[in-house]
């Protein structure tokens, strides 16, 4: 249950602050993350100016809307912690984390109709697999920050 829940979290939160990059100890506000994030996928997917200035806004929009779910779906889960909880008070809870996750689902579906206003369903397919990528790459980079032992050197076999 809590690979899942963590698996829930990974995919749908904007994660409002992460590691810069390998060199740097500081932390990314959130308008730094969006940029940076911005940037990568405008690349990745191969987005033009203009596809990316129509597509952006609704995309963080989409964003923001998935986060207040998440947050919503982690109240309920940090409640769960009380040892005094009632078995129906669980089954409201994940009731409540099941909704979110459906209603997370049903704005990706929404967001998708109007994406392909915009884009076409090749750049959002790009879209959706540069998001993973620099996803897959901030949480590579903060796993090696926190690995301070030295790199064993590669050598020929």
């Amino acid at each position: 249950m809590k690979k899942l829940i963590v698996l829930f979290v990974m995919i749908y939160a904007v994660v409002p602050l992460l590691w810069a990059n390998d060199e740097c100890n500081q932390q990314l506000s959130p308008s730094e993350f969006r940029a940076k994030q911005r940037t990568f996928i405008t690349e990745k997917a191969g987005l033009t100016k203009e596809e990316a200035a129509k597509f952006f806004p609704l995309y963080f929009e989409l964003q923001d809307r998935k986060k207040q779910l998440n947050d919503e779906a982690w109240k309920l889960l940090r409640e769960g912690k009380s040892k005094t909880l009632t078995e129906a008070r669980y089954e409201e809870i994940m009731e409540g984390v099941y909704d979110a996750r459906i209603a997370s689902d049903r704005l990706d579906k929404t967001y998708f109709d109007k994406f392909k206003k915009i884009l076409s369903c090749k750049k959002i397919y790009l879209v959706q697999k540069a998001e993973m990528r620099f996803h897959r790459e901030l949480l590579k980079g903060m796993h090696k920050k926190g690995d301070d032992s030295p790199k064993k050197p590669q050598g020929k076999k």
